[in-house]
């Protein structure tokens, strides 16, 4: 359904995908679609064809919008977004300024949580890395530069 904060909304229930709700995240700003957890892992018949209901006619007004394939176009923008996070995760542990501040904060290589922002081009990130344990917050933020593999720090 199309909302009036001007989303199309998709319900959903159950156990989440954390690492896809992650990746979907960003793709969603850009279709301007957002997904609304309903319910855990118990729920009723009654809700499950509701949700089913009312995210058809989301799906309705996705194709109205951007045509019959949306999903396929959606779907790409995915996995593109993944392969993304790939490359950029290959740029910065191969980085000694990056690893130099990993140890700085005390955050192991294969422990790295993120948040990857394009900026004005498609191969231009900023990227905060987060500390997780024992404090929440970002721990310093780089711009990283697929094209030239070069990451900057930041703060």
């Amino acid at each position: 359904m199309i909302h009036k904060d001007g989303y199309y909304w998709f319900l959903t229930y159950g156990f989440p995908d954390f690492q896809r709700e992650e990746f979907e995240k960003t793709v969603n700003k850009k279709w301007k679609i957002k997904t609304v957890r309903v319910a855990g892992c118990v729920v009723t018949q009654e809700l499950m064809d509701s949700v089913r209901s009312e995210n058809k006619k989301t799906n309705l007004a996705l194709q109205k919008r951007y045509g019959k394939n949306w999903k396929d176009l959606y779907d790409k923008d995915i996995q593109d977004y993944t392969m993304k996070q790939v490359d950029i995760m290959d740029v910065l542990i191969t980085n000694k300024v990056f690893r130099k501040e990993l140890a700085k904060h005390k955050i192991e290589i294969d422990n790295v949580d993120k948040d990857a922002e394009e900026l004005g081009r498609p191969d231009f990130y900023k990227v905060n890395i987060n500390k997780i344990y024992p404090e929440n917050g970002i721990a310093f933020t780089v711009n990283v530069d697929l094209i030239n593999r070069t990451v900057n720090l930041i703060k």
